[in-house]
């Protein structure tokens, strides 16, 4: 998995970005003003095969 393919979302406001599209801004923050991020997973769930 690439850094773009990382996806970050807002805990305020819950805007959506890339970590591309936020290593392009001057300072780690979201259109609403704060700075505080999680991380989004991705939607595919991980299947192990049982023992």
């Amino acid at each position: 998995m690439s850094q773009e393919d990382v996806v970050y979302e807002c805990i305020r406001c819950g805007a959506r970005s890339t970590a591309s599209e936020l290593a392009q801004l001057p300072e780690i923050k979201c259109i609403c003003g704060y700075r505080v991020f999680k991380k989004v997973r991705p939607p595919v769930v991980k299947q192990i095969k049982a023992l």
